[in-house]
């Protein structure tokens, strides 16, 4: 089974975008009880902004999640499609999970920015990485 160990990270991944989507309904949930919010004051997301200011960080976490992980999951597609078995390919795969997974927790935890800055930077970098050792597989 040539796929498994990109299958992993993958799956990694959308474990983690699930566990930030639960987090921030849970806490836009308790918030909107907890603070008596009327949801229709919230319809929108401009307006929910000055409302929600505790699930805030949780649900721009979230938006992130279906940024640049987009290239991380094309990327582990195309790998699979291609048939490409490469343990640097993996090792940059799980270097970028784990910094997402990071990211994750400082942005939707204690949410200090520069922290957040360089491990964002970090992942991108090894997202980059990730793709010029695909490229240099397929050419």
């Amino acid at each position: 089974m040539y796929y498994l160990p990109l299958l992993y990270p993958l799956m990694m991944m959308v474990v983690l975008t699930f566990v930030v989507w639960a987090r921030m309904y849970y806490l836009r949930l308790s918030e909107i009880r907890d603070r008596n919010i009327d949801p229709q004051a919230i319809a929108t997301r401009s307006s929910g902004h000055a409302l929600l200011s505790r699930s805030e960080a949780a649900s721009d976490n979230l938006m992130n999640l279906f940024e640049m992980p987009v290239l991380f999951y094309l990327a582990i597609v195309l790998a699979l499609m291609l048939l490409i078995r490469d343990p640097v390919l993996v090792l940059f795969a799980w270097l970028y999970v784990l910094l997402r997974v990071t990211h994750s927790i400082i942005h939707t935890g204690y949410n200090d920015v520069l922290q957040r800055f360089w491990v964002y930077f970090a992942s991108c970098a090894a997202l980059f990485f990730m793709w010029a050792r695909l490229a240099w597989q397929i050419l």
